[in-house]
């Protein structure tokens, strides 16, 4: 199960997701977050989805590793779509004293479930597609006019980043600490709820450990560079839009007026 976790990853190449200017990426991919939640229908959702498809074969990323990240949260699909079963109107397919799943409930559970995994699946793209190093300097730049504020734009794009890039290399090491553990004879499957929590003290020990260590060896590395903070630092490589994030942008909107006219003209799906 953690080794299916793939938050924070980056994949290296140069498809056309890849050479996007990282603010255009972030900033679309909170606006097909939103208009994943704005698709009110099948036809919207569709229309979002085969989007999404689309992204993912361009990023040039392979398929199983966005397909991996869903076998982490495939217990929460499971359990949303099910609980959605019972919610609904139409015709009764079953029923059990009070309990009934009738066709609209079916439609709901297909309609949640879809848009659960086309969210899971794109927010993947952006960690895949983007190194740290894009994604701190696209969050500042982002975030520049609060500097009018005097908020400190460098330093919180910099924490999210090194929080998110942190990710796979605490699930790493978790893992490792596991089957280390294992290897030593413990049990970590077996038992009651309060048994299984007392078995895992030997593995968040050493990861809280490892974690300081980790983030000591990262302040050291810092200050032996002279970084204090992102007053008068120039940037090695400076972000440009070009003429691929003219027809990334132009396109997207093409694809949510879309989804805006499909909520229009067809029926939602019953909630």
């Amino acid at each position: 199960m953690i080794r299916d976790i793939t938050l924070g990853q980056y994949i290296p190449g140069k498809s056309f997701i890849h050479r996007l200017d990282p603010r255009v990426k972030i900033i679309l991919t909170f606006v097909y977050i939103v208009f994943i939640f704005v698709a009110s229908n099948f036809e919207g959702l569709l229309t979002m989805s085969a989007l999404i498809f689309g992204i993912l074969l361009l990023s040039g990323v392979p398929l199983k590793q966005y397909f991996k990240s869903l076998k982490a949260i495939l217990f929460v699909v499971l359990f949303t779509s099910i609980l959605n079963l019972f919610y609904g109107g139409g015709n009764v397919l079953w029923s059990w004293g009070s309990i009934q799943i009738t066709t609209g409930g079916v439609a709901n559970a297909i309609f949640i479930t879809i848009r659960i995994i086309s969210l899971i699946l794109f927010s993947s793209v952006l960690t895949f597609t983007t190194s740290p190093t894009e994604l701190t300097d696209a969050l500042e730049r982002i975030m520049k006019p609060l500097k009018l504020l005097h908020v400190k734009v460098h330093e919180i794009a910099m924490m999210m980043t090194i929080a998110l890039r942190f990710v796979p290399t605490l699930l790493e090491e978790t893992d490792k600490i596991m089957s280390a553990q294992k290897a030593r004879g413990a049990d970590l499957e077996s038992g009651g709820l309060m048994q299984r929590i007392r078995a895992l003290i030997p593995i968040l020990i050493p990861l809280f450990v490892s974690s300081f260590r980790r983030a000591y060896d990262l302040a050291m590395a810092m200050e032996c560079r002279c970084y204090h903070g992102g007053e008068g630092r120039t940037k090695m490589k400076v972000l440009h839009a070009t003429s691929l994030d003219a027809v990334a942008v132009a396109f997207s909107l093409v694809v949510c007026i879309a989804v805006v006219l499909c909520g229009v003209y067809f029926p939602a799906v019953m909630h």
